[in-house]
């Protein structure tokens, strides 16, 4: 791959320590338009200790042309709101401080770099595709990163990081593992990049793992505005063989996009190229499409419709969710920018989810990013209400999830289970019941 050149996908970042997997990713978010000035805040300005509030920092790109998840750090404040309103977290106020990071290094480094300066005693629920920015100051801080959305190889590996998904790695696995017996012939569409290099690894370890032969790769420019050359080539990998000739022994074919926030582009030109195909099936990972995309796409007219789709949660339909939405109701109701359907708003409740139970834990004692850390590093178990397996990060001296997928470059990963979702009559649908544990999958994964 020498002189390719490197580029920052939605789907993976790149990591610069030295770990066999350097693929991940998924998705996707928002806050204030300055770091020193218009940042959103929750009332309150004393730090964690003692009886004053609790400060914490959410962050996540907004306004910029690329991924943006402006619900993640509106969730978190209509969440401040809503704990305080029952009296906090332990008798104690809860202050949420906002930042976006712009979808840029800089600006990913300044918004931890305020994170340091304003004392926070953790960042939760945050996005953004720059780890090797923000984690160093965080990390020299002790500052703990709750609930990342997975986008970044740093989460998985950093000691400060807890994340509560398996990120891309898991959610490209357990789609292969699924398309095994689903499908015929495979193709994956992915970035052009030495990040999107990795994706086939992970689609067909899954594969692989169902018996299934690897998935054809077709490469694509992670910044186009049209993909009918792209298309056509899908097409006639996922349809070649006895299904084009009509065999009714068959499977259909399947494409698989992985372009991130470009899948939507993809699929605009895929949907005008298949008119002239056998009948093909697509699947993505949650990151690629939620049901927001589907939503602007048309729904049920729409290109997704009969889609496979790997989500790291319940569909939003569940029940399971009630308590979130009946936060969004109480306290965020008519903020357009905060969405149930929303995988980044998901996470976000699951990570203050994680971060009150933690701070609960401690009793009246200190609250601080060391004491924190130390209630999750000390193998706290967290049951996030069936929306995830119950999350239990640990230190060395105590055997964690983590430890199964430490080998291949995942220490911090403790959930590697996904659902598998289908787009019905443009909504997201549970296709099978429960989750799917893909640890094993990722075990032999020949990422490197």
């Amino acid at each position: 791959m020498t002189g390719r050149r490197r580029t920052r996908s939605p789907l993976l970042t790149r990591h610069h320590r030295p770990v066999r997997a350097t693929a991940l990713a998924a998705g996707a978010l928002v806050a204030c338009a300055s770091l020193v000035a218009g940042c959103g805040v929750v009332p309150g300005t004393a730090e964690g200790s003692g009886n004053g509030p609790i400060k914490v920092m959410t962050w996540a790109p907004s306004d910029t042309k690329a991924t943006n998840k402006p619900g993640m750090p509106a969730f978190a404040r209509a969440y401040a709101r809503w704990i305080n309103s029952r009296g906090g977290i332990n008798g104690r106020k809860l202050t949420v401080l906002t930042c976006n990071d712009h979808n840029d290094g800089v600006a990913a480094a300044k918004c931890a770099r305020r994170a340091v300066k304003e004392h926070v005693v953790a960042v939760v629920g945050s996005y953004s595709q720059y780890g090797d920015s923000f984690f160093p100051p965080l990390e020299g801080a002790g500052i703990p990163y709750i609930g990342g959305y997975g986008v970044t190889n740093d989460e998985f590996t950093s000691p400060l990081s807890y994340p509560v998904n398996g990120g891309q790695p898991t959610l490209l696995a357990g789609l292969g593992k699924e398309l095994a017996a689903a499908c015929g012939n495979v193709t994956l569409v992915r970035p052009d990049t030495i990040a999107g290099d990795e994706l086939p690894v992970l689609l067909d370890s899954g594969l692989t793992t169902g018996r299934h032969r690897a998935a054809s790769d077709v490469r694509a420019a992670d910044d186009a505005t049209e993909y009918s050359a792209q298309s056509t080539k899908a097409l006639d990998s996922s349809t070649s063989g006895s299904r084009a000739a009509g065999s009714k022994d068959s499977k259909e074919g399947c494409v698989v996009p992985a372009l991130g926030d470009r899948t939507s582009t993809f699929m605009d030109s895929f949907r005008r190229a298949r008119e002239d195909y056998p009948t093909v099936r697509t699947a993505m990972a949650m990151g690629s499409v939620d049901q927001t995309v589907i939503d602007a796409s048309g729904g049920a007219s729409g290109p997704y419709e009969g889609s496979y789709i790997t989500g790291w949660y319940p569909v939003e339909s569940d029940a399971r969710w009630d308590a979130m939405k009946k936060v969004i109701n109480a306290e965020a109701f008519g903020d357009n920018r905060i969405d149930s359907a929303d995988a980044g708003v998901q996470t976000t409740w699951i990570a203050y989810t994680v971060f009150e139970k933690a701070v609960e834990s401690l009793g009246g004692g200190e609250v601080s990013a060391d004491s924190v850390r130390g209630a999750l590093n000390d193998g706290l178990k967290i049951s996030t209400g069936g929306l995830t397996p119950t999350l239990r990060w640990a230190t060395r001296d105590t055997w964690s999830s983590a430890d199964d997928l430490a080998s291949v470059g995942f220490p911090r990963m403790v959930n590697a289970h996904v659902t598998l979702q289908l787009v019905r009559r443009g909504q997201l649908v549970a296709a099978r019941t429960g989750f799917t544990d893909v640890t094993r999958t990722l075990q032999n994964a020949d990422v490197n």
